[in-house]
């Protein structure tokens, strides 16, 4: 409860709210209440608007309001249950207050309607009618999708458990005492309208920045030693460089040691993107030492550093060439800028020429690239642009006299790379198998995998598509195990302009090209039937489904079974590197069942190995809505299957999942469905949004709580696995930090 001087406050932020909702009668209607609540369905704003309306005068004066969110805020658990339980007990509501569509629900629902009550109120008690309305109701509100009948379930079984005395009704004290079966529903009982002028919680700030704590150093250990020795490397090559030429001019000895640093750097940048390396230095104890998952952060990084150096070793050469024309007085600045003179540097004395071609093409890369040009459907200009890194190198080794030296073992390493990913491209074309257009514009390709590919659960490759775009190559996550021998899966969700193309391109009906599309669903049959009916062109049909795979290359996820306590986070596509794990692990459990030949008796084996130290996996996948889950249940459910024969007690793989656009339970809108969505689920042993045996949690998930229990089971280190958006990524690495586990992102 609050204090006197909070209630005082309070009242205030209220009355100011209130102010800016109302109109000029300082009265609030239905349409001004619906605004202010922004439910999704008007169901629960017109119920909550008749419950306010004491005088039933059609608008909600500020001493009604003030009167109804005091009961829901400050009042005690039965005035709040009191409420909830005239939300429920339709009967009897105004028919001017209730949508066309819930009016009519209303009379279908009740054989024996009360007479209207001007408060909002009902009959007194709640039948299955109305429980199925409200019900029905609250599942338009989470945005859940369920056919009539599991919506039936679900009211019967919320019923049947309410219902204590079989009386067909459930009675205000039978709902409260169901309540109490759900100690979370009674901590945390509250409305969306109270939320809605509730006065903000002021977020408790640290004096410190994250950035100076303790934990976050700790954390980041290896990548800000990595960027200590880079920045001190790079000190030591402009002191180095700027000393030796102090004594012929201030700005040729700033010019020097900014060349020395570019030599270094534009070298660096070369190395930091020889993916092959990179991916083989994960499986040796350097990549315990050096942050090797944050390379393309590095490389964009260092590319930044380039272009500032470059800036200021181009500046002060200018101003050195200006300082010798005015000293000589018969050469112009122009002349010392645009004429090869023999002596200034460079093939042929070309150093200032070659100097300002490579200055004009970092700008233009780097402009280039980035995010709004690459994420804006621009890939190509992103793509050419950055082809000019051939041009630049040219330049610099007639440009810089010593450069070479510091380039010939990143550049022939990179060349080296370009062919032999140039050689798996000559080789030929794969054949894309199977495509199936799956819910949320999710194209899975199933493609022939290659003879001696080789790859590690988590791998991603590029892919390239001559049908969809002859020129641009794309980075996918595998999202098959390395032990499913003979095809790879690639799920590719529609984003940008290229994954759009995809879909649409494998989306086009029969008939519509003079040329047979390879359009397959996931029943097999239905391609067999499309086959026979293109017939001779069958082959055609292969032909025309060709790609081109450059990798394996190696993330983070390569470390999940070197973990002892995995904790695998997925939001949304960012699923994918996590099946081809799940499904890796069940190939192991396959591969580790034992079975007594006397009484069949079957166990499965200790998982650890010199190869997988796992103790604990914790699977956390959120998604945003229903739809979302549907294109990797199968698997899950196959998943769960799997432990449930061959590891009965299943506590080697949780799963979690989240729906954020459903409401919670502290939500009044979501109370019953979430309490009907569990009895079902403990009745049923499925859930009912995916049909998962583990419950779809509504909401987003408290990383508090999930962390601490984790911390609580003692499984081993804690690893966090992490593949979604940016955003999500901070807040998941600041709890991590706070709880000491370690953190892994995958670049999305």
């Amino acid at each position: 409860t609050m204090s006197t001087a909070e209630d005082a406050e309070w009242l205030r932020w209220v009355t100011k709210q209130f102010g800016n909702i109302a109109g000029e009668d300082k009265e609030i209607n239905l349409e001004e209440f619906k605004t202010a609540l922004q439910v999704k369905e008007s169901f629960f704003a017109e119920r909550f608007f008749a419950l306010f309306d004491s005088d039933g005068s059609g608008s909600i004066s500020l001493e009604e309001l003030l009167k109804a969110l005091s009961l829901l805020v400050h009042g005690s658990e039965t005035d709040k249950l009191r409420f909830l339980f005239q939300v429920y007990d339709v009967d009897g509501v105004p028919h001017n207050s209730l949508s066309p569509l819930a009016a009519e629900r209303r009379g279908l629902c009740s054989t024996q309607p009360a007479a209207p009550n001007p408060a909002g109120g009902g009959s007194g008690s709640i039948d299955p009618d109305e429980l199925r309305v409200v019900l029905g109701w609250c599942l338009r509100e989470s945005a859940i999708a369920l056919p009539e009948e599991r919506l039936a379930d679900l009211t019967l079984a919320l019923f049947e458990a309410a219902d204590k005395d079989h009386s067909g009704s459930i009675t205000f004290e039978e709902l409260r005492e169901e309540l109490e079966a759900f100690p979370e529903v009674m901590e945390n009982l509250t409305i969306s309208a109270a939320n809605w002028l509730k006065p903000p919680v002021p977020v408790e700030r640290s004096c410190r920045p994250r950035y100076l704590t303790r934990t976050y150093w700790h954390n980041h250990r290896s990548k800000l030693a990595f960027l200590g020795g880079y920045a001190a490397l790079n000190l030591l090559l402009f002191t180095l460089a700027a000393l030796q030429h102090a004594g012929l001019s201030g700005w040729l000895a700033v010019a020097r040691g900014c060349g020395q640093c570019l030599n270094f750097n534009c070298s660096f940048l070369a190395a930091l993107m020889l993916r092959r390396c990179l991916t083989w230095l994960r499986a040796t104890p350097i990549a315990k030492v050096l942050p090797l998952d944050q390379h393309v952060v590095f490389h964009q990084l260092v590319g930044y550093v380039v272009l500032a150096l470059a800036a200021l070793h181009t500046g002060a050469h200018v101003a050195n060439f200006s300082r010798l024309a005015r000293q000589d007085g018969r050469h112009a600045l122009a002349e010392y800028l645009l004429s090869a003179r023999p002596g200034v540097g460079g093939l042929g004395g070309t150093a200032s020429q070659t100097g300002l071609a490579l200055q004009g093409l970092l700008v233009a890369m780097l402009a280039f690239s980035s995010p709004c040009v690459r994420r804006s459907g621009h890939f190509e200009v992103f793509y050419w642009t950055h082809l000019s890194y051939i041009s630049i190198w040219i330049l610099l080794i007639l440009h810089g006299p010593h450069f070479w030296k510091w380039f010939v073992v990143p550049g022939c390493l990179f060349m080296l790379e370009k062919v032999v990913g140039l050689a798996w491209r000559r080789a030929g074309g794969l054949r894309i198998i199977e495509v199936n257009l799956l819910p949320s514009k999710v194209t899975h390709l199933v493609i022939e995998r290659p003879q001696f590919f080789h790859y590690k659960p988590g791998d991603y490759v590029y892919l390239n598509i001559p049908a969809i775009a002859t020129y641009e190559w794309h980075p996918f996550t595998i999202s098959s195990a390395p032990e499913q021998q003979e095809t790879l899966w690639l799920h590719i969700r529609s984003l940008g302009q290229w994954t759009n193309k995809l879909y649409e391109y494998f989306q086009q009906p029969e008939g519509s090209s003079p040329e047979p599309k390879p359009l397959s669903r996931s029943l097999r049959e239905k391609r067999r039937r499309r086959w026979v009916q293109v017939g001779a062109n069958r082959s055609q049909v292969s032909a025309k489904a060709e790609c081109y795979i450059d990798g394996p290359y190696g993330t983070p996820t390569r470390r999940i079974f070197t973990s002892e306590h995995a904790v695998l986070i997925g939001a949304g596509i960012g699923i994918t590197p996590f099946a081809s794990i799940l499904q890796s692990i069940m190939y192991r459990y396959r591969r580790r069942r034992q079975s007594c030949p006397s009484c069949h008796y079957s166990w499965c084996e200790d998982l650890r190995d010199e190869e997988m130290t796992l103790r604990k996996v914790d699977f956390i996948w959120i998604n945003r809505d229903q739809k979302h889950f549907e294109w990797f249940i199968s698997l899950l459910t196959k998943l769960e299957m799997e432990q449930a024969e061959q590891d009965p007690g299943g506590q080697f793989l949780e799963m979690h999942m989240y729906m954020t656009s459903a409401l919670g339970k502290s939500d009044m809108k979501a109370i019953g469905l979430q309490m009907a969505l569990d009895l079902l689920a403990a009745k049923e042993q499925k859930d009912s949004i995916t049909g998962l045996r583990t419950r779809t949690q509504p909401g987003r998930p408290d990383w508090s709580k999930v962390f601490g229990k984790v911390a609580e089971e003692k499984k081993g280190k804690v690893q966090v696995f992490f593949c979604g958006s940016p955003a999500l990524a901070k807040v998941i690495r600041g709890h991590c930090e706070h709880f000491g586990f370690r953190f892994f992102k995958e670049n999305f």
